[in-house]
Order: C-alpha cells, then structure tokens, then sequence
C-alpha cells in the first residue's frame, strides 16, 4: 500500500510542477542578486541572502529562508490536505476500504507519501539553490557565521544538512495539520485553506505584540530558528523548543486523524 502511494504521488504532474516552482522561486533571486550586485542590507530580508554574493555555499539555507515562510508550507498543505478528502472526492475511498486494507495502514501509507513529498521538497529547493549559488557566486573555504567566528566549510555543510532536516521536521506539522483536516471533510481544497489559514493566522499573532502570551505555543513560532545552526557555538534553546511545538503539534493532529478516519462513516 504504501508503494502504491509512493508511486501515486510521484507520478502526478502537480508534484512536480510544485517542486519546480520552490526550486524556481530562490534561483530567480539568485539572477537578481549577480545581475544587480545589490542584496538586502545585513538584518534585512531573508536570512543569509546578505552574505551569498561573498560565498553562494550559503545559498541552500538562504533558499529555505525564501520558501519557508508561504510557498513551502502551502505547497506541503495542498499535497496532504488531498490526502484522504481526494479519495473522497473521487468517490474512491469506499472501494479502497473494500479491498483486505485497514483505515490505519491505508492512513499510514497517505502519510508516508506526505512525508516523501516534503523530503522531496526540501531537498530539491536545496540541491537546486546549492548548484546555483556555488555557479553564481562560488565558494570561500571559510564560511562567516551570524556570531562572527568563521565555519569550515565541513562544519557549514553539516550544519546546512541539520537546517534541511529541521525545516522538514517543521512542514510535517503542517502536514499533520492538513491530513487532520483531510478526514474531517471530503473537500480537499477545503482541508488545504483550512491550514492554510491556520498558519496565516499564526504568522500574524506570531507578529503581534498583543498576543505574546500565545506565541510560544504558535506552529510558525520557532520555523526560522534553523539560522541558529549558522551561529557559533550553536544556539540551541530555541531549535529544541521548536521541535518539541512541532512533536506535539504532529502527535495531536496526527492521532486526531487516525481517531476520526478510523470510527467515520465513509460513504464516498
């Protein structure tokens, strides 16, 4: 079951249309950036895009910084809020379940195929924005860090691969979002604006000063502190902080899922 979602889902247009469009995103900002010579002033912009004219090995983790805050997670959104609701749409979740498969090993095999999409993603937006920024701005065998001792090169590349493996942790709790929704209605646009629009909303209280007693426990709260593995020594509390939000955030929209989808009615 699980190959057969793997396969569905790799073998549909619209996943690689999305993963085209995040890789394509960062690789226009690349052309500006060496067409202009201009970049955002230190502070400004996405983080690290300041410093990739010095030395484009920076590029990836500039790269999650673009696709991060909308077009990653909306891309992750789309993908698993068609997780079951697309079934259901099509009218062919009901003979899914005919077949000799349980509503828990079918709701697994969905939520690997999710999984391999957000892997897919990350690493695409990555390799791609690494190929472009090494070809466009080259690299330096040192590597600034945001706290100004200077990174070798290993110790960059280790740490962009610890970014890549967090930001992916971050898009599977909205992915566990969307897949909760995905149960819940038979609509998969549906179940794709509604955590679409929960993230929107998080993203504003996360800006809102009013709101500050809330904001710790936001799922958008702690999805940039992937920088501070660009830090020297690494700063640390607010990287565990969010991989504890998006554990619990994936445990309870996760088991909400499976305790919905498991006692539904299905009759479509």
């Amino acid at each position: 079951m699980i190959v057969v979602e793997l396969n569905k889902m790799l073998r549909r247009p619209r996943t690689w249309v999305m993963v085209a469009l995040l890789c394509l995103l960062p690789t226009i900002v690349a052309v500006f950036l060496k067409t202009s010579h201009v970049a955002p002033r230190p502070g400004t912009g996405p983080a690290f895009l300041s410093a990739v004219l010095q030395n484009g090995a920076l590029f990836p983790a500039a790269a999650l910084a673009i696709v991060l805050p909308l077009f990653l997670p909306v891309a992750v959104a789309l993908i698993a809020g068609d997780a079951v609701a697309g079934e259901a749409q099509a009218g062919t979740l009901r003979y899914l379940l005919v077949r000799p498969v349980g509503r828990t090993r079918l709701l697994v095999a969905k939520l690997v195929s999710v999984i391999a999409f957000c892997v897919l993603a990350v690493a695409a937006v990555s390799t791609s924005a690494y190929v472009v920024g090494t070809q466009l701005f080259g690299t330096q065998p040192a590597v600034a860090s945001l706290s100004g001792p200077d990174l070798t090169t290993t110790q960059a590349t280790i740490r962009t691969v610890l970014a890549i493996l967090y930001v992916g942790w971050s898009m599977l709790g909205v992915a566990a979002v969307a897949i909760f929704l995905s149960t819940i209605t038979d609509s998969p646009l549906a179940a794709s604006l509604g955590a679409i629009a929960v993230l929107i909303t998080s993203g504003v209280l996360v800006g809102l000063d009013a709101a500050s007693s809330v904001q710790p426990y936001l799922p958008t709260r702690y999805w940039l502190a992937f920088i501070d593995f660009f830090r020297q020594p690494v700063a640390y509390r607010d990287i565990v902080r969010g991989i504890g939000l998006q554990a619990v955030y994936i445990a309870v929209f996760l088991g909400g899922a499976w305790a919905n989808f498991t006692t539904k009615d299905v009759t479509s």
